[in-house]
């Protein structure tokens, strides 16, 4: 079979996914063997700072399970022995495997989350990403069966914003590569990767390349050049051909996407970091797939920097963190044409990522961005704080000091729960699906 109809194959499933229930709300929807209840663990992707600690990136492991004896501790991590900019991760679609990046090496660190949930094993380091793909700054891990999709950032020529997509299968060889247009509209930058299934949709945004984001951000917003090296795009591509098939105008760097979960539902929403929009995509009466700016998130003028979403499993509800001013906003999209902020928190001096629990309860919170990006002095905090969430007002349930810790900086999240095994027919039917 040739490797371009192979990867139809893979990318071009329709059937509704394995499971409809999962942890997180972000999670690919081609991943089996998803925590329903109760996470047990929360998985972070660290940067290594120099002179803290081992000065490695790493992935910590914390108890998060309140029936625990351990519960909001950090109880093991495993040091990759390089330092390269530790940045994002995902499961692969048994979600035995956690794959993570590093932005500035290029290099992708395979887990063993699965035979021990409670200490993930390092089980295998590809070095060849930017060789094999001509992409650097590997990005978004989003599973495909049977298939790793990932998302880069930049390329390994002139490290700048035009970039690409690379299909690896879960052995971790590589596959194929998808480049991100630069026709029709197309700006070639790349960010995050969202599918829906039953659409045969997948949608792209983008951000910028490795000469922007490995430069501290007082020098680069001070440089009107480099400014304008920033992403404007999005792309829907047709799932089953992985071909572009419209590039939509969406300024200011759009950066998070995020389906909707509900039933029925056909839109997807984004936010923008430099302009401070949120962005709802979706279909026109006649068919075709439009963006357009719905909602604005704080004061634009003070660039609050809306860096991650998390939307609620019933499609009705939107976090949003804004890195400048540290603060957690909630908005009702139950009209996605006119979200609401009805709720903010200011939740730490700085705040990054953060991800929810499917039944909307838990809401956990990290504060690293990028290394040359994160604050300075004391405004430059490196947790993992867990909010309690009773949809009047988020209550703070611990928080992690990873700077006193000496774990370096706190980025993407995932959960892992002891039990959460793989089922024989799930693997069978991951295999059927993905044509293996």
């Amino acid at each position: 079979m040739r490797l371009s109809l192979l990867v139809a194959v893979a990318l071009g499933v329709t059937a509704v996914p394995l499971a409809s229930r999962a942890d997180e709300t972000c999670n690919s929807p081609y991943m089996s063997g998803l925590i329903k209840g109760q996470e047990d663990f929360l998985y972070v992707w660290t940067l290594g700072v120099k002179g803290v600690g081992d000065g490695f990136d790493k992935l910590v492991t914390m108890d998060v399970n309140p029936a625990s004896k351990k519960f909001g501790q950090v109880i093991g991590h495993v040091s990759v022995g390089k330092r390269g900019e530790a940045h994002h991760m995902g499961f692969t679609d048994d979600r035995r495997f956690l794959w993570a990046g590093g932005l500035d090496d290029s290099k992708i660190y395979v887990f063993d989350v699965h035979t021990n949930p409670a200490k993930p094993k390092l089980v295998k380091t590809i070095d060849d990403f930017a060789k094999r793909s001509g992409l650097v700054g590997p990005h978004t891990f989003y599973a495909l069966p049977g298939r790793m999709l990932i998302g880069a950032l930049s390329n390994d020529k002139d490290r700048g914003g035009v970039t690409g997509m690379a299909v690896y299968n879960t052995k971790g060889d590589f596959i194929a590569r998808h480049a991100m247009p630069t026709t029709g509209g197309g700006d070639g930058y790349g960010y995050d990767i969202a599918i829906s299934p039953s659409k045969n949709a997948m949608l792209t945004s983008s951000f910028t390349g490795a000469v922007n984001y490995m430069t501290d951000l007082g020098k680069l917003i001070k440089d009107p050049a480099a400014m304008k090296q920033f992403g404007n795009t999005m792309v829907m591509w047709n799932l089953k051909s992985m071909q572009p098939e419209k590039v939509l105008n969406v300024p200011g760097a759009p950066l998070e996407i995020r389906w909707s979960l509900n039933e029925g539902d056909e839109w997807a929403i984004t936010a923008t970091a430099l302009t401070s929009k949120i962005w709802l995509v979706k279909k026109d009466a006649s068919g075709a797939w439009q963006a357009k700016d719905v909602a604005t998130i704080g004061d634009p003028a003070k660039v609050p920097l809306p860096v991650d979403l998390s939307i609620t499993a019933d499609g009705k509800g939107l976090w949003v963190n804004t890195f400048m001013d540290g603060t957690t906003r909630y908005f009702d999209i139950s009209n996605p044409e006119a979200p609401k902020e009805t709720y903010s928190k200011r939740t730490g001096s700085q705040v990054n990522m953060v991800s929810q629990s499917w039944d909307g309860k838990r809401l956990y919170v990290s504060s690293s961005l990028l290394a040359n990006w994160d604050k300075k002095g004391a405004d430059d905090e490196q947790f993992v704080k867990l909010f309690a969430w009773d949809g009047k007002e988020l209550k703070e349930t611990f928080k992690v000091d990873f700077a006193k810790l000496k774990l370096g900086r706190a980025h993407h999240m995932k959960f892992g729960a002891a039990g959460a095994k793989l089922s024989a027919d799930a693997g069978q039917g991951a295999a059927r699906m993905a044509g293996r």
